[in-house]
């Protein structure tokens, strides 16, 4: 069987005993190999789950701050309402981000596995010309790998202060729903502003390098 979908369709058994291993990935990864499915393709898979959580979570962001954006400008009555809005989007940017934090762990856990691996089976080459040919193709794919893994946490690292700030907000708002709290936070936009946009710009450099890694991955080897 020859995939490079992660998600096989496999017998209930099987299904039981991989919830059984619980988070053992070693074993997981073992019987991935006895179903064709090598590290190397659950890499690519984990990678593109990885961009897909990014992704998600920069369009969260956005909304987060339309919606902040539009709570500062807001002149009726009911804030209430207003502190429920905003109360909302953040709770869903918090979940974007646990997301991607466990993606990325998921792509490093693989990625350490497999390179380890790999070195590992450059000593089984009888062929030095082969040997060689593989050492050069390792350390090829773990330099584009730590550029990847680089940029995916630089983005992340920045999730969290923004988040910090929108949670700080929200609690203000929270305790004082009135007209003040509404011009407090409407002198803060530019803040928030410019903090969710250097989010993005970050999370787009990463979705970048995440497609250029995956489609590395996925030409044959020469």
């Amino acid at each position: 069987m020859n995939s490079n979908n992660e998600n096989l369709h496999i017998s209930l058994p099987l299904v039981l005993v991989l919830l059984c291993l619980g988070g053992c990935q070693s074993m997981y990864y073992g019987t991935m190999e006895k179903f064709g499915v090598e590290k190397r393709d659950i890499l690519v898979k984990r990678v593109d789950k990885a961009r897909e959580a990014q992704q998600d979570a920069k369009e969260q962001f956005a909304s987060a701050l339309d919606k902040f954006i539009a709570v500062t400008g807001y002149q009726g009555g009911d804030l209430e309402e207003q502190y429920s809005i905003l109360k909302d989007e953040y709770d869903a940017s918090l979940a974007r981000a646990e997301d991607v934090r466990s993606r990325i762990d998921d792509v490093k856990d693989v990625a350490d596995s497999l390179f380890a691996e790999w070195n590992e089976e450059l000593g089984k080459y009888t062929d030095p010309n082969l040997k060689r040919a593989s050492a050069q193709q390792l350390k090829s794919t773990q330099a584009s790998y730590k550029k990847l893994i680089t940029t995916m946490d630089t983005a992340e690292k920045k999730i969290h202060p923004v988040l910090n700030a929108f949670q700080d907000r929200v609690l203000f708002l929270k305790h004082n729903l009135n007209a003040s709290a509404i011009a407090s936070l409407r002198n803060q936009k530019m803040s928030i502003e410019n903090d969710i946009s250097a989010l993005i710009r970050d999370m787009n450099t990463s979705i970048a390098e995440a497609d250029k890694f995956i489609d590395s991955m996925s030409k044959p080897e020469a």
